[in-house]
């Protein structure tokens, strides 16, 4: 019984990627523009996110300042989430939903990125995030699920919106994961030329 309901698992995400691989990918493409646009021309990654999405935005951050799966330069990205000091202050001193907020009005710039993460697209210091970024004339790519929620009526022209057709928060945190392989492989791809996988 056990192993059954594992299997399941393992089919019910094989299923969801392969339903998701034609709707996402033009989104993704576009989000691999934005960040070739964004690096290319000295600008940075700030990605945030709440738990599961929290470890996303990091795993995100070191694969572009450390390396995806081939050697190139760094590539400049900073994960939100993790500076505890900063966030305890924050939350302490204003509320939880501007911890990741005052940190784009800090660091963000134009031209800059945010990666900015939420299953359910109703995180609320997610959006306060996103409209920061929007002062600072950044582009957003926010990656939801469940339809998009809040953040998918935030969402401007300019950004890009991967919104996993999904309502369970597991799955659509794998398919997260596979999305930000794809972004990472797509930038490395354009500045370094397609190069077959192992």
């Amino acid at each position: 019984m056990l192993e059954q309901r594992i299997q399941q698992h393992f089919i019910d995400s094989a299923d969801l990627k392969y339903q998701a691989a034609q709707a996402l990918s033009k989104p993704i493409a576009a989000g691999v523009q934005a960040l070739l646009a964004c690096v290319t021309s000295g600008g940075k990654v700030l990605a945030c996110g709440n738990g599961g999405s929290a470890a996303d935005a990091q795993h995100f951050s070191a694969e572009f300042v450390g390396r995806f799966e081939r050697e190139r330069p760094e590539l400049a990205a900073v994960a939100l989430t993790v500076d505890t000091s900063i966030l305890t202050a924050i939350a302490n001193d204003y509320d939880w939903n501007r911890v990741f907020s005052k940190q784009v009005r800090a660091l963000g710039q134009a031209g800059d990125v945010l990666l900015a993460m939420s299953t359910s697209g109703n995180s609320a210091n997610v959006l306060a995030a996103i409209e920061a970024a929007h002062e600072r004339e950044m582009t957003v790519i926010a990656l939801t699920g469940r339809g998009g929620g809040k953040i998918g009526a935030l969402l401007r022209e300019t950004d890009v919106h991967i919104c996993v057709p999904h309502d369970r928060t597991a799955r659509i945190q794998e398919v997260h994961l596979l999305t930000l392989h794809c972004l990472c492989d797509g930038v490395d791809a354009q500045l370094l030329g397609d190069q077959e996988t192992p």
